[in-house]
């Protein structure tokens, strides 16, 4: 994670089955076979960060976050892990595949980050990056006008560029090959008010941050039956929730 945002890894963990998918779909397109070093770039809680080493037991993983908790936490599941800001890092000569999942939407200058990552790669490199496209979606959108309420503004549409645009950075930086693509999960939620929990693990979190207890409270109370009327409950009581992410793999 990035910036000065604080975080909860027991919260974002609440749902790290459906966190994870993402994750496994992004790995499966990047092809390389015997990497020396790979780093996982906003690791969060470490807990995709194992399944690195899983994949490539003969290479040096490590990871980093600029959250000390989150940090805290993959040090604990044994992540060789630093805290440092994804926005000013950069790989080291030995780095050969480089995983940044769900992270960069919080960078406004990822675009230009990735293009920089990509000239900094050795020949046959890697690149996988993975960042949600959701918000213009209605869980984003009341959010936000609830949150203007508050005085406090939330990333929109243009937070992340569209599929082309990733497309044509990557191949204009000299990637040799570049794979694109979205998709869009239907995920099933349960529980009380399951869409105001899972936003509250991420999108919600500068709100958090910039609310006390008592406003948060009174921003909650306002969002959940909005958000409960967007993304009503079926008869089995679990709630269908969209949520669309765009992927993109280089290879140098």
């Amino acid at each position: 994670m990035t910036g000065t945002t604080t975080w909860d890894p027991e919260l974002y963990l609440d749902f790290d089955d459906l966190r994870a998918r993402p994750f496994a779909d992004l790995l499966a397109r990047v092809g390389a076979r015997a990497p020396r070093h790979v780093v996982d770039a906003g690791c969060g809680p470490g807990n995709l960060t194992t399944t690195l080493a899983r994949r490539w037991p003969d290479a040096r993983v490590s990871a980093f976050d600029s959250s000390p908790d989150m940090v805290a936490a993959a040090r604990a599941r044994g992540v060789d892990a630093a805290q440092a800001d994804v926005a000013t890092w950069t790989p080291a000569p030995d780095v050969d595949v480089v995983v940044t999942n769900a992270v960069l939407q919080w960078v406004p200058s990822h675009r230009e980050l990735l293009r920089r990552w990509v000239r900094a790669l050795p020949e046959a490199g890697w690149l996988a990056m993975q960042v949600p496209g959701n918000f213009s979606a209605p869980s984003h959108v009341l959010a936000r006008e609830v949150a203007d309420r508050f005085g406090v503004p939330l990333r929109d549409a243009a937070t992340v560029a569209e599929p082309a645009d990733y497309a044509d950075d990557l191949a204009g930086a000299g990637a040799s090959a570049v794979d694109v693509w979205e998709t869009t999960y239907l995920q099933r939620l349960t529980g009380d008010d399951p869409v105001l929990h899972w936003i509250s693990g991420t999108a919600l979190r500068p709100v958090r941050d910039a609310l006390d207890d008592a406003a948060y409270a009174s921003f909650t109370a306002e969002l959940a039956p909005r958000l409960r009327a967007a993304y009503p409950a079926g008869p089995d009581g679990g709630t269908w929730f969209p949520f669309r992410r765009i992927f993109a793999v280089a290879r140098l």
